[in-house]
């Protein structure tokens, strides 16, 4: 109702209409983040990427007004004399929806000479801090970190610290590698890659029972079928009881049997009764996970 409504936009600058969902599937709970990281790569490569399965547009939208077209095709998407903008809707995430607008970064001024290799935590010798979990994990980021960095010299080495120590998980295998200049901290995370011993390479992992606890996350909706469960109950006697347990729960505050709505007797239709069911088969799931 908004979007394409400029006046004097006209035909050849459409509003181009996409979605993340028919790249990578439907992300759940992190579909937005999807496609702020989709929409952040067309700035940065100047192309809208071709939305997959968009041949037929749906005979419920009116495609005559507004303006807007589908990516039925990459389109470029050049720098103009005006920053490049893009909204990004993330709908679903247990029925919250958000709309995010992005805009391009202004071109910032040259560095001056010499800056380059000059480290934000002089005069302390930088440290590139990599992590995984499991040894092989840890590797192979370290190799694709190595071939980042070597195809951007002009990334400085302590703004590459900084975001590797502020802005990445800290997982069970770990390494920190130190070195006196660019080329001393690559050399560092190519023996990190093979896993070799190297001059200004550590490596080591979390202590037992250093792990946080685990966090079972439940979907909030879309992810059901009827007859949901019903095969698990009769086969494990941990998950049976704790659906009935749920069952009994929710018997006061709706009006439904849970048994009935697993078996289709009643719709998925309605959310109040979808996320209500996600709930208990999910409950009931976790008491499985947790016996084992």
């Amino acid at each position: 109702a908004t979007y394409g409504q400029a006046e004097g936009r006209t035909e050849d600058r459409p509003l181009w209409l996409g979605s993340v969902k028919s790249n990578i599937g439907h992300t759940q709970c992190a579909a937005g983040v999807a496609g702020v990281i989709k929409m952040v790569l067309a700035l940065q490569h100047g192309t809208l990427p071709k939305t997959l399965f968009a041949e037929q547009p749906s005979s419920h939208v009116d495609w005559t007004s507004g303006n807007v077209r589908l990516l039925q095709d990459a389109v470029e998407w050049p720098t103009g004399e005006e920053p490049r903008r893009a909204g990004v809707s993330a709908f679903g995430v247990s029925g919250t929806n958000v709309h995010v607008i992005l805009e391009e970064a202004p071109q910032g001024a040259d560095a001056p000479a010499g800056e380059n290799n000059a480290s934000v935590l002089a005069p302390q010798t930088p440290a590139w801090v990599v992590s995984g979990h499991t040894t092989e994990a840890l590797a192979g980021q370290a190799g694709r970190l190595r071939e980042y960095v070597v195809a951007r010299p002009e990334l400085p080495v302590g703004d590459v610290a900084w975001s590797l120590a502020t802005t990445r998980a800290a997982l069970e295998h770990r390494a920190v590698v130190l070195g006196d200049d660019r080329s001393g901290l690559v050399a560092g995370l190519a023996a990190v890659a093979t896993q070799q011993p190297g001059p200004g390479v550590v490596t080591g992992s979390v202590a037992p029972g250093g792990v946080g606890r685990t966090v079972l996350v439940f979907p909030g909706q879309g992810s059901q079928w009827v007859g949901m469960g019903r095969e698990l109950a009769e086969a494990s006697p941990v998950f049976a009881a704790r659906l009935a347990e749920c069952a009994a729960a929710l018997a006061p505050f709706v009006e439904w049997e849970l048994d009935d709505v697993l078996a289709g007797g009643h719709g998925f239709e309605a959310a109040d009764v979808v996320q209500p069911v996600l709930w208990a088969v999910m409950v009931s799931l976790a008491a499985v996970w947790e016996a084992a």
